[in-house]
């Protein structure tokens, strides 16, 4: 049986239905509210471990509610969302979603979303205890309290930016990371030549860790977006 609560905030019936039903046959455990002031109700006397949420709700945009609930939880929120716009992502993004999937979704790709947020909720808990001490992504170690990172065993030699940008991601693994976000912990500031300087910081990057085609790929790319860190099993 899997014992995750997920919150379900979703007003039109039949998608409501779909997603209750998926949760249903794989044994989550599950609460559905059709507004925005029920799900920060539920969200609040219920805890859930993820929230799937609806950004076109009857009484508020669903940013809102993902602002409510950060301002005291840091629980993963999911956007399902009929906008597919860039610039809806980055807005629910920046208020603090974890993930954003399109509608029409298919149930297979709704399944692994909640996987991989799975994964990364015990991954915190199991880290918990010895935060900022080393963290390991396949052959990616990074030794926080050094300042130091190693692929396969040998230290990487980073720039002071690529190491930051290094940390940044993995502290949040599985999480996209919008640029505006990145930019904002990197430099302190969001201008338009701070996500050029990102691009190209992130390229080097990646040519350090990402050597080689048959190499995994730890650094994904949202176009338009931001980045995100897989863990690579």
């Amino acid at each position: 049986m899997n014992k995750l609560l997920i919150l379900v905030v979703e007003d039109d019936a039949s998608v409501k239905n779909l997603i209750t039903t998926t949760l249903k046959a794989h044994d989550y455990r599950f609460l559905a509210a059709g507004n925005g002031e029920t799900a920060i109700l539920d969200a609040s006397s219920h805890n859930p471990d993820i929230v799937l949420l609806d950004l076109g709700l009857p009484d508020m945009d669903g940013v809102e509610v993902i602002r409510r609930i950060r301002s005291w939880s840091n629980m993963p929120i999911i956007v399902i969302s009929a906008r597919s716009e860039d610039t809806d992502k980055i807005d629910a993004l920046d208020a603090g979603a974890d993930d954003y999937l399109t509608k029409p979704f298919s149930v297979e790709e709704l399944l692994a979303r909640l996987r991989v947020t799975q994964r990364r909720l015990l991954m915190m808990k199991n880290d918990a205890p010895v935060e900022a001490s080393v963290f390991v992504n396949g052959a990616l170690r990074i030794d926080y309290a050094a300042g130091c990172a190693y692929l396969h065993d040998e230290e990487l030699h980073l720039t002071p930016i690529e190491y930051k940008l290094l940390c940044l991601l993995s502290r949040n693994v599985g999480k996209v990371l919008t640029h505006t976000f990145i930019t904002q912990n990197i430099w302190g500031s969001s201008w338009e030549n701070d996500v050029a300087s990102l691009r190209v910081f992130m390229a080097t990057l990646r040519k350090k860790i990402e050597k080689g085609s048959d190499s995994p790929q730890y650094i994904q790319t949202h176009i338009g977006v931001g980045y995100r860190m897989i863990k690579v099993e």
